[in-house]
């Protein structure tokens, strides 16, 4: 009898070690996806901004470029020295706000908890970058009566790309807000001497900048969030499989 209750008491220790080595191994693989999640999604932003960056650099050099061919803008000569025609500048602070902006969009549809989900494929956005082009190509090649005609002309091209490819509130808000911005930092930078626009009509600038600021937001804004859709599939796969 004694045998036998010896032998029961043992079985039952050696469960309850099996039971608990097994929680234990239960308990570490579940930290192993958190972390995993964690550095994919620090991977997923570092590699968004700089895709984000190499768009914005893009853009600002053949957009510029359209610019001081037609003599917009005016950069002083010793200041020109790359073959592009611009300053050296231009290009990375156009991609630093670009990856900004990129990266804020989604950021604010997340907090606000308003997924933005009208017409999320790579088409679209391509067709807002196209029409973002032209707004662009239009305010340097086009010929108007004048600068209000211009200036109208480009606002309701703005809002009409803001209308086709967003539609969000925040979206149009934070457009509005950082096309602002931008036009009052342009402002200062005129008025030190940094560069010139030929013809200024609003103090020292174009009376139409501020619809190229939008538009560019706009679309900055539209490629970081489709950019920002493959992270958000990421996470919600990762978490039906947990």
């Amino acid at each position: 009898m004694s045998l036998t209750l010896t032998a029961m008491s043992n079985s039952a220790v050696a469960g309850g070690q099996q039971q608990s080595s097994g929680s234990g191994q239960m308990q570490l693989p579940s930290q192993g996806p958190y972390i995993s999640v964690i550095t994919n999604r620090t991977t997923n932003l570092v590699i968004r901004g700089a895709m984000l960056f190499s768009v914005g650099v893009f853009l600002a050099l053949v957009l510029n470029l359209l610019q001081v061919q037609r003599n917009v803008t005016l950069f002083p000569p010793d200041v020109i020295s790359s073959i592009f025609s611009s300053a050296w500048w231009v290009p990375p602070c156009c991609g630093t706000a670009s990856a900004v902006i990129g990266l804020l969009y989604p950021c604010i549809d997340s907090r606000l908890g308003e997924p933005h989900k009208f017409k999320r494929e790579w088409s679209s956005v391509m067709r807002c970058v196209a029409v973002f082009v032209g707004i662009n190509h239009a305010s340097a090649k086009v010929d108007f009566a004048n600068n209000v005609q211009l200036s109208l002309t480009l606002a309701a091209l703005s809002i009409g790309l803001w209308w086709t490819f967003d539609r969000s509130r925040s979206g149009f808000s934070l457009g509005v807000s950082i096309a602002l911005l931008a036009t009052l930092a342009t402002q200062l930078l005129v008025y030190n001497g940094v560069f010139l626009y030929t013809s200024p009509d609003f103090l020292y600038i174009r009376s139409w900048l501020p619809c190229i600021f939008f538009a560019g937001v706009i679309t900055m804004g539209n490629i970081g969030r489709q950019l920002a859709l493959y992270e958000y599939k990421f996470v919600q796969d990762k978490t039906h499989q947990d």
